[in-house]
């Protein structure tokens, strides 16, 4: 065979040769594309996955900070109705305690009107009581007046016996018939009264020491009061008191001043007025 031949032959075993040179370059290629591709893929998934994360972090906030506010304007609806339901009570209570108070007042109008009215009868009835104890004591003072010297003091009635009515012996305290018959007379009048309070003061002259007549003018009065009480008057109304010569009716040491200084004194109290002119 020839060198041309040999040549051709050469030729057409290289083409195949080269054929396939040409599609590993191309597979190669191929190949760097597709890793190309799938790297760019990976950086495009990985960009949109930190963005969804962002996103969602994002929301992920948003959704907490809606949860919070939510739970402050949550909370603060509590509280608005805590208030509300709180100042609804507290309305509640002071119109009951309104209500009650002027229930109170109304009560305490009735009772001060009840009391005035009660006072105004009582004031009343306490005048009626004077004016009636005062006519009383107007007749008692007449009537007493016709048995012996009576007047009206600021501590009541007085009437005073004197020598000229009680005449004791001396040194003795007994009661002579005509004494007895006067003091029966006056027990009667003040027997037809009412609420009255009697005192028995025994006085003497200025002879003799002072316990001397202390104890003359206590026997004197006793023997008064034990015949009042006799003729019927109450022992629990009739006090006595001896002044011996302490409180003279009139000064003087003559035989008629001695005379009036000698005396028995009934006292008269009429519970219901005052006395006095």
């Amino acid at each position: 065979m020839s060198s041309r031949g040999l040549s051709l032959q050469s030729d057409e075993a290289s083409e195949p040769a080269r054929g396939r040179g040409k599609g590993l370059v191309v597979l190669v290629v191929l190949l760097l594309l597709a890793v190309g591709g799938l790297g760019f893929l990976a950086y495009e998934m990985r960009q949109r996955t930190s963005a969804m994360e962002r996103q969602l972090a994002s929301l992920s906030g948003k959704t907490d900070e809606s949860t919070a506010l939510a739970r402050q304007a949550m909370e603060r609806a509590v509280a608005a109705e805590a208030a509300s339901r709180a100042a609804a009570e507290g309305r509640q209570l002071a119109e009951a305690q309104t209500a009650d108070a002027r229930q109170q007042a109304d009560a305490a109008r009735q009772e001060a009107g009840s009391a005035r009215e009660t006072a105004a009868r009582a004031e009343a009835e306490a005048d009626r009581v004077r004016k009636k104890a005062e006519t009383e004591v107007n007749r008692l003072e007449a009537a007493l007046g016709q048995i012996a010297e009576t007047r009206r003091t600021a501590l009541g009635l007085v009437m005073n016996l004197g020598s000229d009515h009680l005449k004791f012996e001396f040194d003795k305290a007994d009661l002579r018939p005509e004494d007895r018959e006067l003091l029966s007379r006056i027990a009667g009048i003040i027997l037809t009264s009412h609420d009255y309070t009697i005192s028995v003061n025994g006085h003497t002259d200025d002879v003799g020491s002072a316990a001397y007549n202390q104890k003359l003018s206590e026997r004197r009065a006793e023997a008064v009061r034990d015949y009042l009480v006799k003729s019927g008057l109450s022992a629990e109304i009739i006090t006595v008191t001896g002044h011996g010569k302490e409180l003279p009716l009139v000064a003087g040491t003559s035989e008629a001043a001695r005379a009036k200084n000698r005396r028995v004194e009934l006292g008269l109290v009429n519970t219901q007025i005052r006395y006095g002119r």
